[in-house]
């Protein structure tokens, strides 16, 4: 498969654009370290503030009416109601315990939201402490219309991105600590269960996005790394040796741009990675008319790339 282009960067005035989606008026949405919810014009870089959580926005979901869901780490699941509108707290609880680590969210037609949560254990200041411990504490959840959270899948390694299928038949969740893509089957024989759309990956998944193409976008923000591999399967306190090792001597991500896509029945479709010299770290994408736009967290910037034919 093609190397992936040298991406076009549309500056931000923050750093750490977690995800990005498009919004109905063709701009793509970032939230940025700091709280900053940011439209950018694609065409022409421009860039407009539309809120601010007060908190950490990690995943986001862009309405077609131009209302916003956004995963926020540290407040729960939120709701923009238009740019620079208000802002509404969806969820900040779970059977009485305190959300914590909101991460992505699609939302369904008929007005069902599917949020993940990563950690039960961790914030995100210290969210490596969970890939040590490895505690399996990750969630996925879905919020009915009438505003019931219900838990659909619980005991996933780090859960981050969320896809909702075309067909409405499953929702998929990236566990990024255990190099896989969760299917949990909403329709059809399988329903109320839960296997893998793809397992072993190459590296680790972060957000993932429905194109524009049917495919799953998943984003690899750093290969798999050798040590963490040999550590996953040992006991949780031999693993937490290394979390307490200075971080100068911990394991680093190594600098890639890398994103895969992949058909609904698990067959790899694209592969594009190239160095991390323009832009790397990539946690963030969504496809459209055959245009990549890539959130991540090396450059205050949103990557553009066109796909290879």
């Amino acid at each position: 498969m093609p190397p992936m282009p040298v991406p076009r960067l549309l500056e931000l005035p923050g750093p750490v654009p977690e995800d990005v989606v498009l919004a109905a008026d063709g701009r793509v949405i970032t939230g940025i370290s700091g709280g900053p919810i940011l439209a950018v014009d694609p065409s022409d870089g421009a860039v407009e503030q539309i809120a601010h959580t007060g908190g950490r926005p990690l995943g986001l979901h862009a309405e077609p009416d131009g209302s916003l869901l956004i995963c926020d780490s540290e407040r729960g699941l939120l709701r923009l109601d238009k740019p620079h509108g208000q802002l509404e707290t969806l969820v900040d609880e779970v059977d009485g315990e305190r959300l914590t680590f909101a991460s992505n969210v699609v939302a369904d037609t008929d007005g069902a939201i599917y949020f993940s949560a990563s950690t039960r254990r961790y914030r995100f200041d210290n969210y490596m402490g969970d890939f040590y411990e490895h505690s399996g504490t990750g969630r996925l959840f879905r919020r009915t219309p009438d505003g019931r959270v219900e838990t659909l899948v619980d005991g996933l390694q780090f859960a981050n991105g969320v896809v909702l299928a075309p067909d409405r038949s499953c929702v998929l969740v990236a566990e990024t600590a255990a190099y896989r893509v969760a299917r949990y089957h909403l329709s059809g024989p399988h329903a109320g269960t839960t296997d893998y759309l793809v397992e072993n990956l190459p590296g680790f998944p972060d957000n993932m996005g429905l194109g524009s193409d049917g495919l799953v976008w998943v984003t690899l923000v750093t290969p798999r790394n050798p040590l963490l591999d040999i550590l996953l399967p040992l006991p949780g306190f031999l693993r937490s040796i290394v979390w307490a090792i200075p971080a100068s001597l911990q394991p680093k991500p190594a600098r890639t741009a890398w994103v895969q896509a992949y058909s609904f029945d698990g067959a790899l479709t694209h592969d594009l990675q190239r160095e991390g010299d323009h832009y790397a770290l990539v946690t963030g994408v969504v496809e459209h008319n055959g245009t990549l736009y890539l959130g991540g967290l090396s450059a205050p910037a949103i990557a553009v790339v066109q796909i290879p034919q």
